[in-house]
């Protein structure tokens, strides 16, 4: 049986927390960390608060291989991820050589921002593994303990994702490559229409229910349809969701759309 890998996702900023700014970061990451056969266990929004932040990211790794953060990396006084993240691994705050050579590189035609604020960006936390961050000032930190991954990059969505493109994914395939980990995540989707999801749940029930244990049916009511997807998270092979995904075909045929 291919093991699962579990991961969650921390989102860090008060705007989140009183409807300032919409939380597009979380579902865009659970995407891609799905494509990557990485399933995302939990999504957790915490307020710029030390206790907070390091709570979740306790609970967090007592649950799951990797956890992922975003925000709270900028270099006002507000944002306190990075200290926190030292706080958190015993470590310090060091310069970074390589982090204020692409920070004056970054900002060279904008001398007005390199200040004794922007400065702070390129104090990096010591134990971490430090990645660029190519279109931004804040570093990419990486930890690993235990077998597990912790990774923190910018709240700024265009940053985060090029940071995830460019940097974090593959850091992690690589990673879990390494470790022999081999772990796929299948979805099987279809969409009907013209019954009851109720009454839908009862002509599947005796099938659902002999589904083998790793496979799982959801039903998704939306404006008078019913999408329904057919998942196994690393525990079942391709052949064996495709065999049971043309069987809830069949069974929900005459209300296909």
């Amino acid at each position: 049986m291919e093991q699962t890998v579990q991961a969650e996702i921390i989102t860090i900023g008060d705007e989140l927390l009183i409807g300032q700014v919409v939380d597009t970061n979380s579902a865009w990451m659970a995407e891609q960390l799905n494509h990557a056969d990485i399933a995302v266990y939990q999504i957790t929004s915490v307020h710029d608060s030390a206790e907070h932040i390091r709570q979740a990211l306790s609970d967090a790794l007592r649950r799951s291989d990797i956890v992922l953060l975003t925000g709270g990396l900028g270099p006002t006084k507000d944002d306190i991820t990075k200290r926190v993240l030292c706080d958190f691994f015993h470590t310090r705050l060091v310069e970074s050589e390589e982090v204020k050579q692409h920070v004056e590189q970054l900002y060279k035609d904008r001398p007005v921002v390199l200040n004794r604020l922007t400065a702070t960006q390129w104090l990096v936390p010591e134990s971490a593994i430090i990645l660029e961050n190519r279109i931004g000032s804040a570093p990419l930190m990486v930890w690993e303990q235990e077998n597990k991954i912790v990774a923190s990059m910018p709240g700024v969505p265009k940053e985060m994702q090029v940071a995830m493109d460019e940097q974090i994914l593959p850091f992690l395939q690589q990673r879990l490559h390494a470790r022999g980990v081999n772990t796929h995540i299948y979805h099987r989707t279809l969409t009907v229409r013209g019954i009851p999801e109720s009454a839908l749940a009862i002509e599947l029930e005796p099938w659902e229910s002999a589904l083998p244990s790793g496979l799982h049916l959801a039903y998704l009511p939306k404006d008078g349809t019913i999408r329904l997807r057919l998942s196994s998270y690393g525990e079942c092979t391709i052949g064996e969701v495709e065999s049971q995904f043309g069987r809830l075909r069949e069974l929900v045929r005459p209300y296909l759309m």
